[in-house]
């Protein structure tokens, strides 16, 4: 039997918290580039740059506190930056093109494709609290697209 006390702990809930700022990110950047192609302002490069500037004092700043030294050669790491920004360009760009319910539904559909890519070619176990969060995360999804043929079935009539 699960013990509740075990899931709602400190580092579950920061989890969770994190996860739901993250996923509020992503939907603030679809919206805001939807919304800047519709007034004809195209600058996905420049919509990223607040990413990369948090992601470089946050971690940047972590890692000099720390005094830890990098994992890998410098040149991984800038030319994995480089592959980042030009999808994450692309990614920006199809944001351009599509409704927040599209951008959802593959947010949504990342996350179960990741947990089975990662255990087929990585071998990673994972344990039930991992596969409970990723059903939450399909329920979701099933429910966007009924809300979502709902809507479309009201708005039509």
């Amino acid at each position: 039997m699960v013990n509740f006390n075990e899931i709602w702990n400190k580092k579950t809930l920061v989890g969770l918290g994190l996860g739901q700022f993250l996923s509020l990110l992503i939907t603030s950047t679809g919206f805001s580039s939807s919304e800047l192609s519709r007034r004809g302002i195209n600058a996905p490069t420049s919509q990223s740059m607040l990413n990369y500037v948090l992601l470089a004092l946050i971690y940047g700043g972590i890692m000099i506190y720390r005094r830890q030294a990098l994992k890998a050669k410098w040149y991984y790491y800038v030319l994995l930056g480089l592959v980042d920004v030009e999808a994450n360009f692309l990614v920006v760009k199809a944001y351009q093109y599509t409704s927040i319910t599209s951008v959802m539904l593959l947010d949504c559909w990342s996350i179960p494709s990741v947990i089975f890519l990662t255990w087929f070619f990585l071998k990673t176990k994972y344990r039930f609290r991992k596969f409970a969060g990723v059903a939450i995360c399909v329920a979701g999804l099933v429910l966007v697209v009924f809300s979502d043929v709902h809507a479309a079935g009201r708005s039509s009539k």
